[in-house]
């Protein structure tokens, strides 16, 4: 069962944090009250996610994320971010914590996004002694419109880089998580050409088991069925290359807010190509705006 910490200084939020994690019931809940008593804690018991206000006394979320990169790398830091405060989650993103969740959206988002990091973290270690002998590694897949890939593929890619030792437990995580996001773009934006208004009309249902998805409708479909994700890998010992292109139209790369802008935290689409700018060491797209690259710098 995953162990989950808590750390907010007001009653009411963890209340309200941990009622959605207990509805699950299949998450073991603990509770700080600031980053200090975090801290003590995770040297009692080893958390599997970390999930953190910001604005605290005694140590606040941005120090305890400062702390956490040097006392305990490889637990992931989810942090909770209040309206106007999209500059201090860029930092915290800056400074080691694997993602964030605006306040507004808890119900929506926190459960899923402890999912994805949870599985991005929880990679496999096999084959590691011989892939540590790998020197350089290139291959490219053609993907389906089909979800399951994408977790299936991030984590083939992450079992390479930790095998190589390309990187620590931080940037790893960091890497599986932009990769994530840019295939997503890729499948949901890019080639099924599904808004970011039709996926909030329908939620739950984007990908349902009891009847037919948005996503399995749209995949029927002309032009969309013809569509397919593109993916080149590019491992060595000095960087990591990804490129993800897809089939749809593309965009207007020009209406792009600047990097580290707070402004491109704002929406759905804005906040993947946040946390892929702000983990990547270097993102591009083509003139097209149908193909992204990012690259992460080793050692």
């Amino acid at each position: 069962m995953p162990r989950i910490l808590v750390v907010d200084d007001a009653a009411v939020d963890r209340r309200l944090i941990g009622g959605l994690l207990e509805k699950r019931g299949d998450f073991a809940v603990q509770y700080a009250a600031h980053g200090m008593e975090a801290l003590a804690m995770m040297a009692q018991f080893a958390p599997d996610v970390v999930l953190t206000d910001v604005t605290m006394p005694v140590m606040d979320g941005l120090e305890l994320v400062t702390a956490m990169r040097v006392h305990f790398p490889s637990i992931p830091v989810i942090l909770i971010t209040a309206h106007g405060s999209e500059a201090l989650a860029i930092e915290a993103l800056e400074r080691g914590a694997a993602s964030y969740v605006p306040k507004s959206r808890l119900a929506a988002k926190l459960l899923t996004t402890i999912d994805d990091v949870l599985n991005t973290a929880q990679a496999s270690r096999s084959h590691q002694q011989l892939l540590r002998c790998l020197e350089e590694s290139v291959f490219r897949f053609t993907l389906d419109n089909e979800p399951a890939l994408i977790d299936a593929l991030v984590d083939y890619v992450q079992k390479l880089i930790e095998g190589m030792g390309l990187c620590d437990f931080t940037a790893r995580l960091r890497v599986g998580l932009a990769l994530k996001e840019a295939l997503l773009n890729a499948m949901f934006h890019g080639n099924l050409q599904i808004t970011r208004e039709e996926i909030e009309a329908v939620q739950d249902r984007l990908i349902g088991e009891n009847e037919p998805s948005l996503v399995e409708l749209r995949r029927e479909q002309a032009p969309y069925r013809d569509r397919r994700i593109h993916v080149q890998v590019q491992l060595s010992r000095h960087e990591i290359r990804l490129v993800v292109r897809d089939d749809g139209p593309g965009f207007d790369v020009s209406k792009l807010p600047a990097p580290g802008d707070p402004a491109a935290l704002q929406g759905e689409q804005g906040r993947g190509l946040g946390l892929i700018r702000t983990f990547m060491d270097e993102v591009t797209f083509n003139a097209a705006g149908n193909e992204i690259t990012l690259v992460k710098r080793c050692g």
